[in-house]
């Protein structure tokens, strides 16, 4: 691919928060209720009603901000966004449009190692609108109304972001620090994450931002990734052969992996905002944004940089064990209950997820307790059972809910670590084997592993590899 162009990406994210009722009425938020049976003539706009502000959507919204790194503007108001949609039953969307609840912050991703900060224009609250479902056909639609109402904030970046890796990375980011501050469960599959991207390419050195396309509602990081990628592939043949982008909406085809074009755009929406008549200005007080900012969480990446310091971790275990709250915690609870904080890394990372995630579940449904997992950890330290007997054993708790000294002893898995009850048997392997000791005193490193290797099967995994090593080479005399 040419690199004679820069890529521009700049995206916008809409949050659902996690309350228990809409933003202006008392319908609840549950998700996957029957259709349209979480509505009221509040959200569906009948005349004659009026909103009530959700103080816990506002509340959800500060944390968000602030754990943003935004300025807070402690007097704004909301605006009626003005558009004509079957899913937006008042035919308008009450939002934030110029003085918006946050402005100016920004999240730092790690890049090729260093640390790279992307800029936040604004956070706002609104309202989402209902789902609509088409016909594969084109012979209908159906609109379902229980999302209409619910409270959302739109986090708008800067076009900081010059890489589809970038764009993922940031995503994971708002991601991570949303479920850290409880502001959301982020579930892009029930679409309390979604994500719409602009993306321009520009010659290197120029300062001029490019024709933008406009990518609307990708619903995986994965597939945010992968269609920035063929619009970077798609645009930079348009631009290199002479052309010209033209300004549109695509949406990302999953099945071919490529971006289709929705509709051209060649000038902006004309929303007529105006500020909403039926609800008073919003204005946060000094106390109240003092609580929220005194109660905001460790955030990911100053957790990620005391696992470095602190565990003396790795970047890329810290990277893993802090990308989700769930996984922090579970992990903080293994070393809290004695392990050694590498070998609970290695343990949570491996085994743990890879369970979890076989299972479709979250690692809080994890069958072994953090409690467990360190005591199977230190029966390793112990020698009790080698690092391939805990994996068994690992398994068999998984399946029974037991704690590895139950599950060693039921299961006969202690490890032989008594030279006396190995002496006989390496003292054949040494015999049966004549050629692999002369190659070991000839200098062939990897024959001492056959030896040692030839053991462990005499005793069926069960001798003790640092005791075999040793009683080994004092019999053959080095």
């Amino acid at each position: 691919m040419t690199t004679q162009f820069e890529t521009v990406i700049g995206l916008e994210v809409h949050v659902e928060l996690k309350t228990q009722t809409k933003i202006f009425c008392g319908c609840s938020t549950q998700f996957g209720a029957p259709p349209n049976t979480n509505v009221c003539p509040v959200c569906m706009g009948h005349p004659g009603t009026l909103p009530v502000l959700n103080r816990q959507a506002v509340e959800l919204a500060l944390r968000a901000a602030l754990a943003l790194n935004c300025r807070i503007n402690q007097d704004c108001k909301f605006d009626r966004k003005n558009y004509f949609y079957p899913d937006l039953p008042k035919g308008y969307q009450i939002s934030q449009y110029d003085q918006p609840i946050g402005e100016d912050g920004w999240v730092e991703i790690d890049v090729n190692g260093e640390r790279k900060r992307i800029g936040i224009v604004r956070v706002h609250l609104e309202e989402d609108a209902g789902k609509s479902m088409h016909a594969p056909d084109g012979s209908h639609s159906l609109v379902d109304y229980n999302r209409t109402g619910v409270p959302l904030i739109e986090i708008v970046s800067k076009p900081d972001i010059r890489s589809p890796e970038e764009a993922r990375l940031y995503l994971e980011a708002i991601r991570s620090i949303m479920q850290y501050c409880d502001v959301s469960d982020c579930k892009m599959e029930e679409g309390s994450l979604r994500c719409d991207a602009n993306i321009s390419l520009r010659p290197v050195g120029e300062t001029k931002f490019g024709e933008k396309t406009e990518l609307k509602n990708i619903n995986s990081f994965r597939f945010v990734q992968r269609a920035l990628e063929y619009e970077v592939e798609r645009q930079t043949e348009i631009l290199s052969s002479g052309g010209r982008v033209e300004q549109e909406t695509r949406r990302f085809d999953e099945a071919t992996q490529t971006t289709i074009s929705m509709r051209t755009k060649e000038e902006a929406h004309d929303y007529r905002y105006f500020p909403e008549p039926d609800l008073v200005r919003l204005r946060v007080d000094d106390a109240w944004l003092a609580r929220v900012r005194e109660r905001l969480p460790e955030l990911p990446l100053a957790k990620r940089d005391r696992y470095e310091r602190e565990f003396n971790l790795p970047a890329y275990d810290a990277g893993v064990l802090t990308s989700d709250i769930g996984v922090a915690s579970y992990f903080e609870a293994v070393v809290a209950s004695g392990a050694d904080p590498k070998a609970a890394s290695n343990w949570v990372m491996t085994d743990v997820l890879g369970y979890v995630n076989a299972q479709g579940k979250s690692i809080a449904e994890a069958p072994v307790t953090p409690a467990q997992l360190a005591g199977l950890i230190a029966e390793v330290a112990k020698g009790t059972i080698s690092i391939k007997q805990a994996r068994d054993v690992f398994k068999i708790m998984c399946e029974t809910g037991k704690d590895a000294p139950t599950v060693i002893r039921e299961h006969g898995f202690e490890q032989i670590s008594d030279e006396g009850a190995l002496a006989a048997i390496i003292d054949e392997v040494i015999a049966n084997n004549p050629k692999s000791v002369q190659d070991y005193l000839n200098g062939k490193e990897k024959a001492l592993g056959a030896l040692v290797g030839q053991t462990m099967k005499a005793t069926k995994g069960k001798a003790n590899p640092a005791v075999v090593n040793k009683m080994i080479l004092e019999r053959i005399g080095k």
